[in-house]
């Protein structure tokens, strides 16, 4: 399905063209680039920055779905301050999601503009970009931009004359999961060891090195430019009539779908539109069986839910979480026990080991779904795989790796109750038999 793509309807990818690529600041320049920037230090104060942003009801596209002008509005502003950090957390882990790093890799320059404009707004003067350990192009390409940037003036001291400059850096992360909770990325940017810390005090008061500190999704920051220019009311515009949400998000399939990839679509598109016309639906032979609507650890849904909105409190509605937004479509000829401990698997392994329920409880979760893989179960299997949702469940946990986690597992017990009994041999399915404890 071809979209015509303009500044006013498609502000994260309407300059990104593969045929004539963006990605040297003549490039950017000469579509709007920095425009933005002189906009907020010329015209207006950072108060004014965090203001519109907080009317333009962003919402946070890593997955909590957090406004992002409230975010900002908890750092202490004034000359009294002292010390502020903004980072970019571009760690994208999550299985299924590569929204970020198409911004990065494809978009470089409007990356980092998008740093300054927020770094001008909470008035940060060291900003860093804590990117995954494997994006390596990505990598190379915001080094050079932020380069470019600085030779440019939009970096260093005295930016564009006001008085106020500020540092960007590039910290490649060592490859863990984890890094996507906030405080483990700040844990891992100091050097330390990647576990999440305890929350309060949150990261707005007592972040990096003790000091406020400002951490936004690579997404979120990628539209601040074009709000700052076009103003609260544009954005909100964009996703008028579909959704209470404001602005386009960058949906996404992945699975056996005939097109899978990216698109910018008004935040609160359907699920139904977003794979039937913009992916071509499900491959040919194949009917879909159920999705998981943001990523490996939000719910699966089934396919009668494809007519919601893609929206965060319309998912949630539906049992599920909006995540970031890429759909993990799931075919009738797949296992769903094998999906299931496949993503299982992943997170057992990406789990950093600060607490009991996550480190020991996701790999028992593992034994007891590659037995019911393998038709080798246990009567009581499934009961203690019930067991897990709720004692690895929200609370129960340090951080919301575990529980997120269960998130696919629960939903596949609820809607799959079947599938996972057919891994019990029918000679061992007697209670007398059960061979686990719950």
């Amino acid at each position: 399905m071809s979209i015509v793509k303009s500044a006013d309807t498609h502000p994260l990818t309407w300059r990104h063209d593969p045929a004539n690529p963006c990605l040297d600041l003549k490039s950017y320049e000469a579509k709007e680039g920095y425009a933005a920037l002189r906009k907020a230090i010329k015209d207006m104060s950072p108060a004014a920055v965090q203001q519109v942003v907080k009317d333009a009801n962003l919402r946070g596209r890593g997955g909590a779905g957090f406004p992002t002008g409230v975010k900002w509005s908890l750092v202490p502003m004034g000359p009294d301050a002292g010390p502020k950090y903004l980072v970019c957390n571009a760690d994208e882990m999550e299985p299924g999601t590569f929204k970020d790093r198409m911004l990065m890799e494809q978009l470089p320059h409007q990356m980092i503009e998008s740093m300054i404009v927020a770094g001008f707004a909470l008035q940060v003067t060291r900003a860093y970009i804590f990117l995954r350990g494997e994006y390596f192009l990505a990598a190379e390409r915001l080094n050079r931009a932020i380069a470019e940037a600085k030779a440019a003036g939009y970096l260093g001291e005295n930016i564009l004359g006001s008085g106020w400059g500020m540092d960007l850096h590039v910290h490649t992360g060592a490859g863990r999961y984890i890094c996507g909770e906030e405080t483990a990325l700040i844990n891992s940017l100091e050097g330390r060891r990647a576990n999440p810390r305890a929350k309060p005090p949150f990261p707005q008061i007592a972040g990096l090195w003790g000091k406020p500190t400002i951490v936004n999704n690579v997404e979120s920051l990628n539209n601040i430019p074009a709000i700052v220019l076009r103003g609260a009311d544009w954005f909100k515009g964009l996703s008028q009539g579909k959704s209470p949400d404001a602005g386009t998000k960058l949906y996404g399939i992945s699975g056996k779908a005939k097109r899978t990839g990216l698109w910018e679509l008004p935040i609160g598109t359907t699920g139904e539109e977003i794979l039937e016309e913009h992916a071509g639906g499900m491959q040919d032979g194949l009917k879909l069986r159920c999705w998981l609507p943001g990523g490996a650890s939000t719910d699966f849904l089934l396919p009668e839910h494809l007519k919601l909105a893609m929206d965060y409190d319309t998912i949630m509605k539906a049992g599920s979480r909006m995540g970031t937004g890429l759909m993990m479509v799931v075919d009738d000829k797949q296992d769903i026990v094998s999906v299931v401990r496949n993503l299982e698997q992943f997170f057992a392994r990406e789990s950093c080991g600060w607490c009991t329920p996550c480190r020991d409880g996701l790999p028992w979760t593992v034994k007891v779904l590659q037995a019911l893989e393998a038709k080798a179960g246990q009567a009581g299997d499934i009961e203690f795989l019930e067991h897990m949702t709720r004692s690895l469940g929200p609370g129960k946990t340090f951080c919301a790796h575990a529980p997120g986690a269960m998130e696919p597992l629960q939903s596949a017990l609820k809607y799959f109750r079947s599938d996972f009994e057919k891994g019990i041999p029918a000679a061992v399915a007697t209670p007398a038999n059960s061979g686990v404890n719950v």
